[in-house]
């Protein structure tokens, strides 16, 4: 294991422990502003109560997602230095005008959103909860465009030692890629909080607490789930499509496709198979004919660039990149049935007493973080031997000075501080959601009427118990 493989394999690690609590706020604040928004326009306090559960659950999320984030920054300068160099021109500014919009935006109202109810009026809360949700919007705009300018590069022009300089900034973030995967992470992110919010309710409603607040957060999760599944279904299809118009050879590796088929007999669609890339084919394959040029081209003819178009060293790892996207997409399908089962539930006004839709629902919860993973793998994984599409190779950014031992010792730094850390987390996280939504306390106050700052909405109830 040298340096090249240790620190694709530290990056992949951090990336994979931070892309979740992002993923989860995105929809999370969102959420949260729906919530503010019913209690401003009903004035009933079971709106409210929810609404501060999952302020405090998102403070513990945002909080252990700008902790791992900044570890993540800092390996551009440690582990890929040349990528650094060669493409900072266009990451860097990139990279910064989330910090100058989303962070400073978020910074400004997170305090409020806090800290700040009953201190400021009801409609200035509400204003900074929506700001807090449009923040994470944005943060997730410029990281997309970075990511997917990486996928798919134009707007730029390379130097004689190999530096992309930058041509058109528009083209760089509206590059080829970016409306696809921005659309497609932005519904991940919400789904995957839906079915967070889902799996709790039911699993109050399975346990006959919180009746009432599980019965309200399921209606709304199923309803929702109605609209951003499907919706993901058809943004996926587009996503896929595109990224075989400009990365084929990932297609090719997502299918285990190896070879052309005769004329006029399609791509299969591989259920299964067991990619053996040494000899380039399948073993145990299970596949249905013509179905794969339906989903990938639209026809039942259509034909797509194989895998042996290219050297070997030109192709990605097959293996993860084929299991990850069945993985991502046999969830996907999973949550379309719960879904679609639910609403005929809802309908015949059995969705609070079916056993087996509770059950499906905490069985759920964990699935849109499982789907995120798998995406990202698909993306990342994919775009190999590149770290820059076809322009810079993964080998080639490696931090030329760096040796293995430094990079393993790290890694395993990291390894030991994160299950610390965002273990204690989690289980905080947990003990939140075991004691579920409480009455709002109103704010203390002085004599002579002056306010005092709340305790942190991170601070269990029971902290106060404490001597």
């Amino acid at each position: 294991m040298d340096a090249l493989l240790l620190s694709r394999i530290q990056f992949g690690f951090v990336i994979s422990c931070h892309i979740l609590f992002p993923a989860f706020t995105i929809g999370l604040a969102s959420w949260l502003a729906f919530l503010e928004f019913r209690w401003l326009r009903t004035r009933d306090e079971l709106w409210r109560d929810l609404y501060f559960f999952w302020l405090k659950i998102f403070a513990v999320s945002f909080g252990m997602g700008v902790v791992s984030g900044i570890v993540m920054s800092f390996q551009f300068g440690t582990n890929w230095a040349v990528l650094s160099e060669k493409a900072g021109n266009i990451l860097g500014p990139l990279l910064s005008y989330e910090v100058l919009t989303a962070f400073f935006l978020e910074a400004t109202f997170l305090g409020v959103m806090l800290f700040g109810f009953k201190r400021v009026s009801d409609k200035l809360h509400f204003f900074a909860t929506c700001m807090v949700a449009l923040g994470t919007l944005i943060s997730t705009f410029w990281i997309i465009s970075a990511n997917s300018w990486m996928q798919t590069p134009q707007g730029y022009t390379l130097t004689a030692e190999g530096v992309f300089e930058p041509a058109s900034w528009w083209a760089i973030v509206f590059n080829p890629s970016f409306p696809y995967r921005l659309a497609h992470m932005v519904l991940a992110a919400f789904i995957t909080t839906c079915f967070v919010i889902g799996g709790v309710s039911a699993w109050y409603l399975r346990r006959g607490v919180h009746v009432e607040a599980g019965k309200r957060m399921l209606k709304l999760a199923v309803a929702f789930a109605a609209i951003a599944v499907p919706a993901q279904v058809f943004v996926g299809d587009q996503h896929g499509l595109n990224a075989l118009e400009h990365q084929p050879i990932k297609v090719a590796a997502m299918e285990a496709h190896w070879r052309s088929e005769p004329a006029g007999e399609g791509v299969p669609l591989v259920l299964f198979a067991v990619p053996n890339e040494k000899e380039e084919r399948n073993d145990y394959e299970i596949a249905i004919p013509k179905i794969g040029s339906l989903i990938l081209t639209h026809t039942l003819d259509g034909e797509i660039q194989p895998l042996t178009a290219v050297p070997a060293s030109e192709r990605p790892p097959v293996k993860p990149v084929f299991y990850a996207f069945r993985v991502m997409v046999g969830l996907g399908l999973a949550m379309l049935l719960l879904t679609l089962a639910s609403l005929w539930a809802w309908r015949r006004q059995h969705l609070f007493e079916s056993k087996w839709l509770l059950r499906s629902w905490i069985a759920m919860l964990p699935t849109g973080f499982i789907c995120i993973l798998a995406g990202w793998y698909v993306v990342e994984i994919g775009r190999q031997p590149y770290v820059v599409y076809g322009l810079l190779r993964t080998a080639d950014a490696v931090t030329p000075t760096i040796d293995a031992g430094s990079v393993l010792a790290s890694l395993l730094v990291f390894a030991g501080v994160y299950v610390t850390v965002f273990g204690a987390g989690i289980w905080y996280l947990f003990k939140q959601v075991r004691k579920g939504p409480q009455p709002h306390e109103p704010a203390p106050e002085r004599e002579h009427g002056e306010k005092t700052p709340a305790r942190p909405l991170s601070v269990g109830d029971d902290a106060r118990e404490m001597p």
